[in-house]
């Protein structure tokens, strides 16, 4: 038991068993619940509130929908996949490379003695990187697909309300709820037919049922909505 207490926090080993006890304490804390998984694939954090025409905001708000985070190119996403760890949580690769790196270092000592430190730290760090990613490539087999990034289409079928004095092919706000509780003002506009009709005139605080997305203008169109039964 000496000898391997003397060897764990001999160098380089000992650099490697410090990550290790932080990545046990990270996991422990995630199957009790207290520290956050970071999923595979990056992805949203959430939906906002705000107007729908202010890009980079609120539910799918802005050319492409939604935020996210990358910093670049090359974010944490973009590194693990250069480095051949893409498609997996980044917690799960750092894990993976600590926990080969931590081995390699400890079997280096043992095998090659105290006199080869500086060799081994960078042999470790490769052979952790290379053990990390041949476990990469089963793991992300197995881990669920990314949910599509939000769009503006979402809410084509959703009903929403008016919140502008009238509606035209020219002018109109309305606000509209989406699946996951979260609401917006989008830009809306009604035809002229469907404002001909008998109660199609829509006005401050009408329900109204969006049918449709033009993405030139980044509009919706409306139409009144039709009347509860039953």
């Amino acid at each position: 038991m000496g000898d391997f207490l003397g060897a764990v926090t001999a160098f380089p080993t000992v650099v490697f068993t410090f990550a290790l006890v932080v990545v046990a304490v990270y996991w422990l804390l995630v199957l009790l619940g207290g520290a956050h998984f970071h999923g595979a694939r990056g992805g949203h954090h959430g939906h906002g509130h705000g107007p729908a025409n202010t890009p980079g905001h609120g539910h799918a708000h802005g050319r492409g929908g939604g935020h996210g985070h990358g910093g670049g190119h090359l974010g944490h996403g973009g590194l693990r996949k250069v480095l051949g760890l893409g498609g997996v949580p980044i917690t799960v690769a750092v894990s993976l490379v600590v926990a080969f790196a931590w081995f390699g270092a400890l079997s280096g000592r043992v095998v090659l003695g105290s006199g080869h430190g500086g060799v081994l730290l960078p042999v470790a760090l490769a052979g952790g990187w290379a053990g990390a990613r041949v476990l990469a490539w089963p793991l992300r087999r197995l881990m669920p697909a990314p949910a599509p990034p939000p769009s503006r289409r979402d809410f084509v079928g959703l009903g929403c309300v008016i919140r502008t004095g009238r509606v035209g092919p020219d002018f109109g706000q309305a606000e509209v709820r989406a699946a996951d509780g979260s609401s917006a003002v989008v830009q809306v506009r009604q035809s002229l037919d469907d404002a001909a009709g008998p109660g199609g005139v829509l006005r401050a605080g009408a329900s109204a049922l969006i049918y449709d997305y033009d993405d030139t203008g980044e509009y919706f169109w409306v139409m009144p909505a039709l009347p509860a039964t039953g």
